[in-house]
């Protein structure tokens, strides 16, 4: 416990900075985990910071989340306070990580934030509207853990064989679940036979009841619950299509695999970034760079991009302000997670001894504003 609240103020833990001259960037350079080290950076783009993200760190297992929030960013900073916390006790109660404490996680954090807008709802009727993609990585002992929900990525950075023992293999862990994927299409359309409009072509791309691009959140309790959309508080708010049933759901893909000795590292990020780089582009800076600094590396990649696709300089875009920037690019959110204790390496006491803590960046990169949330994550841990 004495530990832990040494770790209480968010600031002073994550020893995160401002980036380069980008007053809506953040990083934290390189951190050490049990089996490695992981950096993380952020840029904002929206007035308010929807993408929210922490890694907790024990001798014992690694927990990443990712959330990607939209219409707001309550639902991305409810998940970041309460799902790790879930995650915890569940294992707690069941004897240790498996899909089913994960399942049960997302689940209970689901139901958690339905109580919130219920709450809610009379004196802030658009809550019912906000909601967070959901990207979660857990490695306990030799095993790796990915759950989702959107269309955050994990991708798993492993070296070649044979010939091309020198170069880096990309391999995607999660599923993308975004309409503008042909596969999960399918997926909602053969879950609504009776709705021939499920899906639809609107502003550019493929939209569930030309609304959402998602098919899987937190939140968006007014696509999931009919009474929601009935409510006439909220109806003053919005005009949503009239619902029969749930159109989107919380149930996460989960994937579970074993860490060989060739996996390298793993990135888990928000669309923001695979917007801008493919997963192989991505894993190759990873892959050529060194580690210090790596999420951010990534960050400035994307952002190249976007300076590019534009015809700018990278130097003009970091000028903009926030919410005009939203025209330019998303939030984006980079962790790399190095594996280095699977793949072999010495792994020494120390790492192991600096391995428990709590990295959180700040709710709002521009205002550098991390409130409590680290301080409660570690109380409800323990």
């Amino acid at each position: 416990m004495m530990m832990l609240r040494s770790l209480s103020r968010p600031l002073e833990r994550c020893l995160g900075v401002r980036a380069g001259g980008d007053a809506l960037m953040w990083h934290a350079d390189l951190k050490p985990h049990a089996s490695g080290d992981f950096s993380i950076a952020v840029v904002q783009a929206n007035n308010c910071l929807e993408d929210q993200s922490q890694v907790f760190t024990s001798p014992f297992a690694t927990y990443v989340g990712v959330y990607d929030g939209h219409g707001g960013p309550e639902a991305s900073r409810f998940v970041n306070k309460h799902l790790f916390p879930f995650l915890h006790k569940f294992a707690t109660e069941q004897g240790g990580l498996s899909a089913d404490v994960i399942k049960k996680a997302f689940n209970a954090t689901e139901e958690e934030f339905l109580r919130l807008v219920k709450r809610s709802l009379s004196v802030r009727p658009p809550i019912a509207s906000v909601g967070s993609c959901c990207l979660v990585g857990a490695i306990s002992i030799d095993v790796l853990y990915v759950a989702n929900l959107g269309d955050s990525r994990a991708v798993l950075g492993r070296k070649a064989s044979g010939d091309k023992e020198n170069t880096v293999v990309a391999e995607r862990l999660s599923t993308d679940h975004n309409v503008g994927v042909e596969e999960v299409r399918k997926e909602v359309e053969e879950l609504h036979p009776d709705d021939s409009h499920i899906v639809v072509y609107t502003r550019g791309v493929w939209r569930i009841k030309g609304i959402i691009q998602v098919s899987r959140s937190i939140g968006d309790v007014y696509l999931k619950k009919p009474e929601f959309y009935r409510d006439p508080i909220f109806q003053q708010f919005g005009n949503p299509v009239p619902l029969k049933r749930s159109i989107i759901t919380a149930e996460p893909s989960i994937l579970i695999r074993k860490l060989k000795p060739q996996d390298q590292f793993l990135i888990f990020a928000s669309d923001g970034l695979w917007e801008q780089l493919s997963d192989e582009a991505a894993v190759n800076i990873v892959f050529k760079n060194p580690r210090a600094g790596i999420a951010r590396r990534l960050v400035r990649a994307a952002l190249q991009e976007v300076a590019k696709k534009r015809e700018m300089r990278y130097s003009d875009i970091k000028k903009i302000k926030k919410g005009i920037r939203r025209h330019f690019h998303d939030d984006i959110t980079v962790i790399v997670i190095y594996l280095d204790k699977h793949r072999g390496s010495f792994c020494n006491k120390r790492t192991k001894q600096n391995a428990m803590g709590c990295t959180v960046a700040p709710v709002d990169i521009y205002s550098f504003n991390a409130d409590g949330g680290n301080e409660d994550l570690l109380q409800k841990i323990t």
